[in-house]
């Protein structure tokens, strides 16, 4: 299995480095680890859902 990085991450999901960054700090990508200051972010792993954006809903 190979390993991609934040940057190469956030490409393929289409979001900030950054914001894979954090994903990786909070556990939300299976198999992540980190190398010196790189995060190691399995070639294979799903980009994990956004729960901070509020779900709508019909109120009547």
């Amino acid at each position: 299995m190979g390993y991609i990085t934040a940057g190469q991450a956030a490409k393929k999901w289409e979001i900030s480095q950054r914001r894979v960054q954090i994903l990786c700090a909070e556990n939300r990508i299976e198999g992540t680890f980190k190398l010196g200051e790189a995060w190691a972010i399995p070639e294979n792993a799903e980009k994990p859902d956004d729960n901070r954006k509020a779900k709508k809903h019909n109120e009547k």
